[in-house]
């Protein structure tokens, strides 16, 4: 807990309110308060959920982060105070966007919520851009259809789930990894989604194991792109086509 008391003694500065009435609020006595703040007792599981709801920030970054590093007020709360995201913009004011690349995706699942790992990803900017959180996850291999290989899909961060919209594309990073659907509908704790490619069913996936969701904005092909004719686009329609013949016989017998 090296950082937590560093971080809490900074939070309530933010809030200005004094020890007694962060204490009152806890449900605890100022002189406890006061040890946490210095250092030298730790909070139980029960104090440290407190803490997390009042400040809005995840008991993990309570503990593990120097979050004064960060501008607080250029940050985004994420939901289920798991984490915050800091907005860098460049010196025209345009936001940075953190590219995730094939490597990095390997850790995103696990780095996601460390605001270090996020500062350590490769960055690119774009002007036409609005206000918001920009992503860029880059394709590798099949792992984002219809994008071919090394292309950078670019969404913008979605906060709830009630903002996804029928028929949008999204990139739903979950639990199993990180892809590239259509949103069809929300049941109770699932959302269901679809492939582009109607070769694909579409599936469920818990609510609970999404981790994060961002709206498909924007894509840039990689250089070596070849524009030509796609035998493996070609295949997949050829099998489409055979799909709707056995449905019609099927229909007929």
């Amino acid at each position: 807990m090296s950082f937590f008391a560093d971080n809490i003694r900074l939070l309530r500065g933010k809030k200005k309110i004094s020890q007694a009435e962060l204490a009152a609020k806890l449900i605890i006595t100022r002189s406890a308060y006061a040890a946490y703040e210095s250092g030298r007792i730790q909070p139980g599981p029960d104090i440290l959920i407190k803490m997390s709801k009042y400040f809005n920030i995840s008991i993990d970054l309570l503990l593990t982060v120097d979050i004064g590093k960060y501008p607080l007020e250029e940050m985004i709360n994420l939901p289920n105070n798991r984490i915050i995201l800091p907005i860098v913009v460049d010196q025209q004011g345009n936001n940075y966007i953190e590219i995730v690349t094939q490597t990095a995706s390997m850790g995103y699942l696990k780095g996601f919520s460390d605001p270090e790992y996020i500062e350590g990803l490769s960055r690119m900017s774009l002007p036409f851009l609005g206000h918001g959180k920009y992503r860029a996850f880059v394709a590798d291999g099949d792992s984002m259809p219809p994008f071919v290989d090394k292309t950078k899909v670019i969404g913008e961060y979605v906060e709830k789930l009630e903002d996804l919209k029928k028929g949008n594309k999204y990139i739903f990073v979950t639990l199993e990894g990180i892809t590239f659907k259509t949103f069809v509908e929300k049941k109770g704790n699932t959302i269901t989604v679809s492939a582009d490619n109607s070769f694909y069913e579409p599936y469920d996936i818990a609510s609970e194991n999404i981790l994060e969701i961002w709206k498909y904005i924007n894509g840039i092909l990689p250089k070596d792109y070849n524009l030509g004719y796609s035998n493996e686009v070609d295949l997949h329609q050829i099998i489409q086509e055979l799909r709707k013949d056995i449905k019609v016989l099927n229909s007929k017998l």
